[in-house]
């Protein structure tokens, strides 16, 4: 029997009903066989980056612990909200710190975006911006298919925190799959 892929998912979303967090909870139930989805610590409690703290005192333990994750995972899903035309601030705060470590936790990882949004367009500018970003982590971004859930508010159940709406599902499912062969060839 073939190893199990391991895929974590950082969540760009602090807020308690976020529709993204539901994306994010749906994913483990939908991914294809031989692929186990985790949720990464919550980026809540980073500290803003601040090269004196990085200097003086070191790298926060939730740092520490994020990319220790990353690095034993076989690819890693990031999943957001737009802020302003834009990643949001924690998450793009997040990033800053792993990109800090000495050994790059995303340098080389497979990694698969996923934004959404109650607008139409559902997250299309942050998901640009962040792939600027992951960019110059040398992360292995997987360019198609790509997930911008729209109107996400209409797609959900607030009371189980997961998408219900089928062809959400079956696109978020076809994407996991197309991950997965993404791993395989970019490990290869």
């Amino acid at each position: 029997m073939a190893e199990s892929m391991k895929v974590v998912t950082l969540l760009g979303s602090l807020r308690k009903g976020s529709f993204n967090a539901m994306v994010a909870n749906t994913l483990p139930k939908i991914a294809p066989e031989g692929m186990t989805v985790s949720a990464l610590p919550s980026i809540r409690d980073i500290p803003i980056y601040d090269a004196d703290i990085q200097q003086e005192e070191g790298f926060p333990a939730s740092v520490e612990a994020i990319a220790e994750q990353i690095r034993a995972a076989d690819g890693v899903v990031i999943i957001t909200p737009e802020y302003n035309y834009s990643v949001p601030g924690g998450l793009k705060n997040a990033i800053d710190w792993l990109s800090r470590l000495p050994e790059q936790p995303l340098a080389g990882k497979p990694v698969l975006i996923q934004t959404s949004s109650m607008g139409a367009i559902g997250g299309a500018r942050c998901q640009y911006h962040l792939r600027q970003i992951l960019v110059f982590l040398d992360a292995m971004v997987m360019n198609k298919p790509e997930f911008m859930g729209g109107v996400i508010q209409n797609k959900v159940d607030p009371q189980t925190g997961e998408v219900v709406d089928q062809s959400t599902l079956d696109h978020l499912s076809g994407q996991l799959t197309a991950f997965s062969k993404y791993i395989q060839r970019v490990k290869a």
